[in-house]
Order: C-alpha cells, then structure tokens, then sequence
C-alpha cells in the first residue's frame, strides 16, 4: 500500500512543554550518536499530541534527533500505526477485520462505521468527530468481534452495541472499554469451570479495563501531564534537564563536508569560483546529491549541471574518490548522464518525483 503525506499540512508544529521535557528524557534512554533510536517513541508521542502524523511533526522530531528529513518520513509512512492523514477530533476508530472478528461480524461493524462516520475509511466524519479503519488482528480473538477506540480495546460487540458506543462518544462521554457482554477478560462465556475461587480478590473490571476506569479518559489526546514524568535508566525519578539535542540545520544553510587531500585517481575537474549571474543550479534534481552533498560541491566550484555534464572519465574517477563519505556515488548514480539532460532543460524522472513531493535524495 502506497502511504503519502497529506496534501494540506498545518504550518508548524511544536510539543507541549511537558511532551518536550518527555521527549528530550527519551532520548538520554541512547548513547551520543545513537539519538536516532528514539525515532519511533517521539514520532508516536507526537501522534497522541496531535491526532496524526503532519510533515512539520516529523520534521521537528527530525530535528531533534539529528537525523535527515526523510531518514524520519521512512518511518512515518513504513508503520500503518503512523496515521498520516487528519482523523477524528473525538476518536480514531479502528475495526480488527482479521479471521476471527470477521466470522463473528466484524462487517457488521463496519457497516455502522459507513453509516455514522464515512462511506470509506481515513475520511472524517461530517461532524469532524470520527474516523475509522479496518486493520489486521488486534489480537483478541478470544472476543471477537472488537475495535480499538483511542488507547482502549471495545469487545464482544454488536453492531447495536458499537452504534451506541459512538454515540456516547459524540456526545461527550467515555464508556468503559473492555468486554460489552458482562464477561470478565477472556474468561468463558458460560463462567469459569477452574481456579473457581479466582474471583474472591479480583477488581471490578479486568487489569486493563480497570486501569482505563481509574484514569478515567483514555480517548483523550496526551499533553504529557497525565503521568509522572520519570527517567528511571537514569537512576533518578525526574526528567534531566537535559540540553536540548542540536537542531538540523535548514539544507540551504548545511555545512559542507570536507574535501579529502587530492588522491591521485583521476584529473580534479574545471571549478568556478562562485555561481554564474549568482544563481547556481539545483543540484539536489540529480539523483544522489542531498542537501550536504549540493553543499560540498559548491564548496568546491561546482555549481550548475553543465559543469557535471562535461566531467570525463578521469574526473568522475576523482569526484569518486575525493568527496568524504560519498565515495563511489558520481559513478553510482551517473551523474552526468542526469546532468546532461538537466542541462538542457529536461527534466529526469528524479527531478519529476523531487519536485511533486518537495523531498530529494539524502546525504547517506
């Protein structure tokens, strides 16, 4: 399945001072260099924040960690968790459709989705409440046919029954999650036939209803407030102040990397020493060249495509052996060959992607 960002994006994006402080403990759970592993808890903090997933969210989760724009957009559009597109305001509804739901009706409830919410799925409801989706096995079989509702699991339901569930949501109300027949858990629907004595000490509702009951909202989204704010891999009960991770810099603004000594492969191509009319081409339309990559072959006089186009044999050898940490990408990608037809105002099917989606190929 094809996963896009949305095509209307809000401006900007910030966590709450409380997701922030969140964010920035999660990331001292790494060693330097390693922030990038809290890539998936950061992006989904900023999902519960928000609702969904916008291009400035990822970005700034990005930035945060030091990592390239679209090494983050990667993991956004691989995780069918990562919703990227808006949902409803009240809730996002999703409906297990799997084996087991399926045989006990699990199209009954989608047919009251379609009827109250949206004729397909990921479109809001009219009212802006409500969206849905069928997704696979939410693994609770042993209750079928259920849906998750915001944080909860909704069991054994009727189509009746989820009808009313929605309702209540509109109407402003959280009905407690869990099994819709009386059963507690997944015990048997006839009562228990063992461990008999089991339901001397028990809580009212089983372990993750009743938890859902105490907090008493769990449709909510998370502002970071609801619980406390703990680092225990740091041995200590409060979040660090921690400084702040170095911010990515705008790829305009990207500092170069460095040019090796000269080896002796190749011949150094011709250089200039600063863009004709000051204007130097878009080098991030050649497939292969990123934001840092465009910065290094500025840094050295590179600047328009018909520069490329013109390399020999002898300078793409040097261009591959010279650019520190690119090596071997000139001829990989066969940059003049792109570099020709830029040159001559066609555009490469790169450039045609590039500039649809407004993303270029990173500096890896």
């Amino acid at each position: 399945m094809l996963r896009r960002l949305h095509p209307e994006q809000p401006e900007s994006f910030a966590f709450t001072p409380a997701n922030q402080a969140w964010a920035e403990g999660q990331i001292t759970k790494y060693p330097e260099g390693r922030q990038a592993s809290a890539i998936i808890p950061l992006l989904w903090r900023a999902q519960e924040q928000e609702g969904w997933l916008t291009r400035p969210a990822i970005e700034a989760v990005a930035d945060m960690l030091d990592m390239a724009y679209i090494r983050a957009l990667e993991v956004a559009s691989f995780y069918f968790m990562f919703q990227l597109q808006p949902v409803g305001s009240v809730a996002h509804i999703q409906i297990c459709g799997t084996t087991s739901c399926m045989i006990c009706g699990a199209e009954d409830l989608i047919a009251v989705c379609q009827e109250k919410i949206a004729a397909k799925p990921h479109v809001v409801s009219a009212d802006g409440k409500f969206s849905w989706e069928e997704v696979e096995c939410l693994g609770s079989c042993t209750n079928a046919p259920m849906a998750q509702i915001g944080k909860d699991y909704y069991e054994d339901l009727t189509a009746e029954k989820f009808g009313q569930l929605i309702d209540e949501l509109a109407a402003g109300k959280v009905p407690t999650p869990g099994p819709q027949n009386g059963r507690y858990g997944a015990e048997p629907l006839s009562g228990l036939t063992s461990l008999t004595d089991y339901d001397s000490g028990r809580t009212q509702y089983n372990a993750s209803v009743q938890l859902a009951a105490d907090i008493g909202d769990t449709v909510k989204r998370i502002d970071g407030t609801e619980v406390p704010l703990l680092t225990p891999w740091l041995n200590d009960a409060k979040a660090p102040a921690t400084k702040k991770p170095k911010a990515k810099p705008a790829p305009q603004k990207a500092a170069a990397p460095e040019v090796e000594a000269e080896a002796e492969a190749g011949d150094k191509p011709a250089t200039l020493d600063a863009a004709r009319d000051g204007k130097a081409d878009d080098l991030k339309m050649i497939k292969g060249v990123g934001p840092k990559l465009e910065g290094a072959l500025n840094g050295i006089g590179i600047f328009h495509y018909d520069q490329i186009a013109a390399w020999t044999e002898a300078e793409v050898a040097w261009a591959d052996q010279n650019l520190v940490g690119f090596k071997g990408r000139v001829s990989r990608d066969d940059w003049v060959a792109q570099a020709k037809l830029l040159a001559t105002g066609e555009e490469t099917e790169f450039a045609k992607r590039a500039k649809e989606d407004g993303t270029y190929e990173e500096d890896t």
